[in-house]
């Protein structure tokens, strides 16, 4: 069994290298190893026409020449770091999925929307988030300054004590705050009432009630609120400008990848201006069979 990691993604470009160096900045702040992998995009059911097997080992040796220098370039930014690296053969989704078992924390690149083409493509990183077993993190955006906060978006279910976990761990962990958004529907409240003072008061109370005990639990950590009447994803993106992180939940049921398509969190990765992790909801074996790697 492998020694719980940080295990990153890359494959040599500047979104890949990107999230090698987060990775391993948030790896020595959890005081854990940093595992890199370069998946060597590998159809096998088509390998029989590599007679030699020429084309592979030409292909073999670049993956590992690109691991290799993902790992010294961790070792160079972080020199205390324990840095492993590997090649893993096959499919990235489902490549990663599978290290996302033993990974504390597996975090991937984003080319974003229009991005070239390539298997850091947008669709590949939520594929990854929607098929993980742990926190994934969308490495993206600005470069986060010393004091900027973690922002968490925090919704009525019960899924949000691990989300709400992870933001305060986090903040704690790098001397910073937390931002804590809420987003209500006018739907909910009297015709008339939707955005008004008082309506944000009612839902100001709500928020500030949530997070009673995690602030006696990080009494360290300072905490702001933000309410809107805009959807979370939309608040979330505003938010991101300022802060180093943005922490939700995936909240998609029975057939995840399906469901994740339309989620928050993927309007969030798509607009979000800062790395974005998702804490994962916990499956079921039959969720996690309907749902393997579509």
């Amino acid at each position: 069994m492998q020694t719980p990691a940080v295990v990153v993604g890359t494959d040599g470009t500047e979104p890949g290298t990107a999230a090698v160096r987060w990775a391993a900045t948030e790896a020595a702040y959890r005081r854990l190893p940093l595992r890199v992998v370069h998946v060597l995009d590998w159809d096998w059911s088509v390998s029989r026409y590599d007679y030699q097997g020429e084309y592979f080992d030409s292909a073999r040796r670049l993956a590992e020449r690109t691991v290799r220098e993902a790992a010294r370039r961790a070792k160079d930014l972080v020199p205390s770091l324990t840095v492993e690296f590997q090649v893993a053969v096959g499919r990235p989704v489902t490549s990663l999925a599978r290290l996302s078992r033993s990974a504390t924390l597996l975090a991937v690149g984003s080319r974003g929307e229009g991005g070239s083409a390539g298997w850091w493509l947008g669709s590949v990183s939520r594929r990854v988030v929607a098929h993980a077993r742990c926190p994934v993190v969308v490495v993206r955006g600005r470069h986060a300054g010393p004091r900027d906060p973690v922002a968490v978006g925090v919704d009525d279910s019960g899924d949000a004590e691990p989300v709400l976990q992870v933001a305060f761990t986090t903040a704690h962990r790098h001397g910073v705050g937390v931002v804590a958004v809420r987003s209500y529907r006018p739907a909910r409240l009297p015709a008339g009432d939707a955005g008004s003072p008082e309506c944000d008061s009612v839902e100001r109370d709500l928020l500030t009630a949530r997070l009673v005990p995690w602030r006696a639990r990080f009494p360290d950590v300072p905490v702001d609120t933000l309410v809107s009447t805009d959807s979370v994803a939309a608040t979330l993106a505003e938010v991101s400008h300022g802060t180093r992180l943005v922490v939700l939940g995936n909240h998609a049921h029975g057939l995840f990848s399906a469901a994740f398509h339309g989620s928050d969190a993927t309007r969030v990765l798509r607009r979000a201006h800062c790395p974005v992790l998702v804490v994962q909801e916990p499956r079921t074996r039959k969720d996690h069979h309907e749902s393997t790697y579509r």
